[in-house]
C-alpha cells in the first residue's frame, strides 16, 4: 500500500461566517450534539496538548467531561505528565476529531486546577471501580508489573469491600479546567479547499476569522 495514494473528498456540509454562533463555546456546542447524534464511540474523546519547563510537548487522549463556566473540563491526577507540564505552564490546546462528519476542533487555552467542590462532587458521581483506581494508580509512574497494579486494588478491595460506602477522592486528583483563548473550527471540503473559522477572544468578546485551508 502507497500511503501517498489513498485520498479521501469530503462532502459533508460547509461553515459559512453568517451561520455560526458568535460565541465558541455554543458553536461547539452545537456540533458535539451533531455529532453525539450519530451514535459514534467516545464522542467525547480529545486529545490534550501540554508542555512542561523542558520545552517537551505531549500528547495523549482525555475524554471531556464537563463544559463549566466556558471551559473544557477533564480529570486527572495531578502527579501525572499532564499535571505535572500544567503546574509549570498553564498553555495547553485541545483537539476534538470527529471524522464521521469531516470535523476538527482546535482550542488553545490556559488551565487551571477545578475547585476542589467541584472536582469532589464529580469524584463521588464515578463507578465505584473508578474511584478505586483513582486512589490506587500511581498515574505516569514507572510499576515493576501489572501485578503490583492489580496487588494495589486486591489489598485496598480488601480494606474496602462496600461498594457503597464513600471513598475519599485523593488530593492529588481532580478536575482542570481550560479557559479557550482561541478555538478553531474545521469542515473539510470538496478538492482540499477546507473551510477554517478562528475565534480568538478580544476582551469580553470574540473576533472570527476565516483561515486558508
Amino acid at each position: 500500500m502507497d500511503l501517498k495514494d489513498i485520498r479521501t473528498d469530503y462532502k459533508w456540509g460547509a461553515l459559512d461566517e453568517d451561520k455560526v454562533c458568535i460565541n465558541p463555546i455554543d458553536q461547539f456546542k452545537k456540533w458535539f450534539s451533531e455529532y453525539t447524534s450519530l451514535d459514534t464511540l467516545d464522542s467525547t474523546a480529545m486529545t490534550v496538548s501540554t508542555v512542561g519547563k523542558d520545552l517537551i510537548p505531549h500528547s495523549r487522549i482525555v475524554l471531556l467531561k464537563e463544559i463549566i463556566d466556558n471551559c473544557f473540563v477533564f480529570y486527572t491526577n495531578y502527579n501525572s505528565t499532564k499535571g505535572k507540564n500544567i503546574a509549570e505552564n498553564e498553555n495547553v490546546s485541545l483537539l476534538f476529531f470527529w471524522p464521521e462528519m469531516e470535523r476538527q476542533i482546535r482550542v488553545v487555552g490556559k488551565a487551571k486546577r477545578l475547585s476542589e467542590e467541584l472536582s469532589t462532587s464529580y469524584f463521588n458521581k464515578r463507578p465505584f471501580e473508578s474511584r478505586v483506581s483513582a486512589i490506587v494508580s500511581p498515574q505516569s509512574s514507572v510499576i515493576p508489573s501489572r501485578t503490583f497494579l492489580e496487588e494495589k486494588v486486591f489489598a485496598f478491595l480488601a480494606e474496602n469491600p462496600d461498594e457503597k460506602q464513600p471513598l475519599k477522592k485523593p488530593e492529588n486528583w481532580g478536575g482542570i479546567a481550560v479557559e479557550p483563548v482561541s478555538v478553531e473550527f474545521w469542515q473539510g471540503r470538496i478538492s482540499r479547499l477546507h473551510d477554517r473559522l478562528r475565534f480568538t477572544r478580544v476582551a469580553n468578546s470574540w473576533k472570527i476569522e476565516r483561515l486558508a485551508p
